[in-house]
């Protein structure tokens, strides 16, 4: 079921996380919703907070994008196929940035249509989180990947790519974010939208 991306003014996107503690079958249905979601806007991840929910959850998929962008990544111990690893359900995530370069890279987020920017993050990370099952795993990323799952995380602590430009950028996009702000607050207002915990 495809779901509504939540916009940048809605307060759930400024909400840390509540930890996932229940892995069922509802946990299986939000988690392919998402995905659903996630595809339709051509997406490569989304948080739960990107759909109304403040939990510690994302889903994210580099299989389209694989060929066109640079990332390595090591799950488990292991090297499996892309195609087994992906998509990859994250809940409770825990991020160690590595010690290497950082790299800028133009960003974009589903919930800031229109919105792009250069974001600099660290090349690499160690992300040690729980499946759609509960099963822990560690996933060793960089490139793309790694710049991926920062941006999600972020998102699950409460944290937008916005946070992360560079104050000149921001200026500029004040009046473009202050638009995007006032139509969510309408459209809010409008549907008497809350977040959802």
């Amino acid at each position: 079921m495809l779901l509504r991306v939540t916009q940048f003014g809605e307060p759930v996107l400024r909400e840390v996380g509540k930890p996932v503690e229940n892995f069922d079958a509802s946990l299986k249905q939000l988690t392919q919703d998402m995905l659903e979601t996630m595809y339709a806007s051509k997406g490569v991840g989304i948080a739960a907070q990107q759909v109304g929910h403040a939990l510690q959850l994302c889903v994210i998929d580099l299989q389209a994008r694989g060929a066109d962008v640079d990332f390595d990544y090591d799950f488990d111990g292991k090297k499996p196929p892309l195609d087994l690893l992906m998509p990859l359900v994250v809940a409770n995530p825990e991020l160690k940035l590595g010690r290497s370069p950082l790299s800028i890279y133009e960003e974009g987020c589903l919930s800031f249509q229109g919105i792009r920017g250069d974001i600099e993050r660290p090349e690499r990370v160690t992300l040690t989180y729980q499946d759609v099952s509960g099963v822990k795993h560690v996933l060793k990323a960089t490139g793309f990947l790694s710049r991926v799952i920062q941006h999600e995380y972020d998102h699950l602590q409460g944290i937008l790519f916005t946070d992360r430009m560079d104050a000149s950028v921001k200026r500029e996009l004040k009046p473009v974010l202050a638009t995007l702000k006032a139509t969510a607050k309408e459209l809010m207002s409008e549907q008497k939208l809350k977040p959802k915990f």
